[in-house]
């Protein structure tokens, strides 16, 4: 089993509250989420709360976007916790935090990714650290978000 933690951080050009909403209702994660371009055809899925704590997504779809399903299991102002579940193409469990700070030219947001990988995964992993495979997604997201959050929210 080999275990990871990956973080990256960014600026976005709004209030706190605004990034807070892009994340925490996952029908705003199609704008932004560096994984959902890898299928635009993938079935989504959205049950529990709107958004905030108890919000799920579920999605399937090509080899590439394989299938699995998060929740929100913590949500304040100042952070989101999401439980990550993917069941293809490999099983894993892990958490996905966003932690947010009040800057000067915005919102600091502060995404990780942490977990633990085995199997085949987990050697590929020690070979081919999860920080080169998941960082520059993450980063590519931020950006994104960035994008999306410098919109006035009834643009969305």
């Amino acid at each position: 089993m080999s275990t990871y933690e990956v973080s990256k951080s960014a600026v976005l050009p709004c209030d706190i509250g605004r990034a807070h909403d892009l994340i925490n209702d996952f029908r705003e994660w199609p704008a932004w989420s560096p994984w959902e371009e890898l299928d635009p055809d993938m079935s989504r899925t959205y049950s529990g709360a709107d958004a905030g704590l108890g919000a799920r997504y579920a999605w399937s779809g090509n080899k590439r976007a394989g299938a699995g399903a998060m929740e929100i299991i913590e949500s304040r102002p100042d952070r989101i916790e999401v439980a990550l579940e993917f069941l293809k193409p490999f099983k894993s469990r892990s958490t996905v935090s966003f932690d947010f700070a009040t800057v000067a030219d915005g919102t600091r947001v502060t995404w990780t990714h942490a977990g633990s990988v085995g199997g085949l995964v987990g050697l590929v992993a020690k070979v081919y650290p999860m920080e080169k495979a998941i960082a520059p997604d993450m980063e590519k997201g931020l950006a994104k978000l960035a994008t999306v959050a410098s919109r006035p929210a009834d643009a969305d």
